[in-house]
């Protein structure tokens, strides 16, 4: 975060100076729910703190997305202190700031009872499988991940190919535009065309990553496709 209260987003290597498509669901969801007068008002420094979480996206798990928060936080780094937040603290302050937190599957394993190679993965909050994988840490900061293998074996989503217009048209779908109708009011906004177009176009992104990318769609294209399908929906709700 800036000392202005403008939060900056990026990757696992960098901070972005344009959000790529696969994130623009997630750094939605996170300025329009983050509370920065708490977060201001609890630290001196804002601009020491960095938060790190996931962005959901269909990179081979189909998850249930309309129950899936676009963002779950997992922790905080202190460039005051210079170190994590324990799971459990850094839980409480995304709460507190309107963020929904990583879920934990289970708190306070005595270490002689912790056997790595013998974890069971439970089973995902979120979609009908196993969880993509456990984070560990113990009392003293250190953390590890376990990923459930069989996730990481999901390969069977086939390539959308196609014109923009034409995917565009199969994927612009009425039940996406009423969510993201839905979406804009709860915010309190006039749902305007361009504003359901980005919100429909970030939502095709966020379900359909994987099958999008492996046909090698150019996105900027399809934005605009999926633009103009958006008009044409709203411009027959209209006319009705």
């Amino acid at each position: 975060m800036k000392p202005s209260g403008r939060l900056l987003f990026g990757g696992r290597d960098r901070v972005f100076d344009d959000v790529p498509p696969p994130y623009e669901y997630a750094v939605r969801h996170v300025r329009e729910r983050f509370d920065r007068d708490a977060f201001h008002d609890a630290v001196d420094e804002p601009e020491a703190y960095v938060f790190f979480g996931v962005a959901p996206c269909n990179v081979g798990i189909d998850y249930d997305w309309e129950r899936i928060p676009a963002f779950l936080g997992w922790t905080i780094w202190n460039g005051t202190k210079e170190r994590l937040f324990p799971i459990d603290k850094a839980e409480q302050v995304f709460e507190r700031l309107g963020l929904t937190p990583l879920n934990t599957f289970q708190k306070e394993l005595n270490v002689r009872d912790f056997h790595p190679e013998r974890l069971d993965i439970p089973e995902s909050a979120w979609y009908a499988g196993p969880a993509a994988g456990v984070v560990i840490e113990n009392r003293r900061g250190g953390r590890a991940l376990v990923r459930e293998s069989a996730v990481d074996e999901i390969s069977d989503h086939e390539p959308i190919r196609g014109e923009p217009a034409e995917l565009a048209d199969e994927l612009v779908t009425d039940a996406r535009v009423g969510r993201a109708v839905e979406a804009i009011e709860t915010s309190q906004k006039p749902p305007t065309t361009a504003e359901v177009h980005a919100r429909v176009f970030e939502s095709i992104v966020r379900e359909e990553y994987v099958r999008l990318d492996k046909g090698r769609v150019d996105w900027e294209t399809l934005r605009s496709a999926v633009g103009s399908v958006v008009a044409e929906k709203r411009g027959k709700l209209a006319d009705n």
